[in-house]
């Protein structure tokens, strides 16, 4: 079978309770600064959720990225700082050596970040975003796994998609190393392999196609 058409092989969907995105995560490791670099400048500035990203990476490079990626991007990127509000409109990367884990705080979505154990020898970790994700807003997650080394973010989406969120996945062909986004497609959890340039779009589609009304903070 076409290693691209993996998604066919994925767990039977079961009805969803995503009735509409609230949050975006992004785990992304070896080839990420490219591979972001194109696909998020081609995001509205309005775009509707936050935009949430792990790119392992060492501290200070984590800011340099971006620094660089808010001179390309509609959209605002900053380097995540603890305690900080996380809004519509904005990309936050976690810093290098942190955690981040998210809490609510009245109506509004804050990073936390932490200095525990790394997960799949990494910090930060794919999964630790991914599973605070799911805690805070259930099913109306929707992950995006890119090009990167090992597996970690697999537990994550495996978490997300249990709880009726979305996932997508970068394919092989144009993926630096097919490790992370290729664990979540063999493990049949992908609803989407996709080529880089098409990436952006799907996630467009995929926050802007519910007509519900949005909430910052599940009550």
């Amino acid at each position: 079978m076409d290693r691209n058409n993996r998604s066919a092989q994925a767990k039977p969907l079961v009805p969803s309770t995503l009735s509409r995105v609230d949050i975006v995560v992004i785990g992304v490791s070896t080839g990420g600064p490219n591979a972001l670099t194109e696909m998020l400048p081609k995001l509205p500035e309005n775009f509707p959720v936050p935009i949430l990203i792990v790119q392992h990476m060492p501290p200070v490079f984590t800011k340099h990225l971006a620094d660089r990626l808010n001179q390309l991007c509609n959209l605002h990127v900053h380097e995540a700082v603890d305690g900080e509000i996380l809004e519509a409109g904005g990309a936050w990367l976690v810093p290098g050596n942190f955690h981040m884990t998210l809490r609510r705080h009245g109506t509004h979505l804050k990073a936390v970040l932490n200095q525990e154990q790394p997960e799949n020898s990494c910090r930060p970790a794919v999964d630790v975003l991914f599973r605070s994700a799911v805690e805070l807003f259930g099913g109306n997650v929707l992950s995006v796994v890119m090009t990167g080394m090992g597996q970690d973010g697999q537990r994550g989406c495996d978490a997300i998609r249990q709880a009726g969120g979305r996932v997508i996945v970068q394919d092989e062909a144009t993926s630096v190393v097919w490790g992370m986004p290729g664990a979540v497609a063999n493990a049949g959890l992908a609803h989407k392999i996709l080529p880089l340039s098409k990436i952006a779009d799907e996630i467009q589609f995929q926050t802007q196609s519910s007509s519900a009304p949005r909430a910052m903070i599940p009550r």
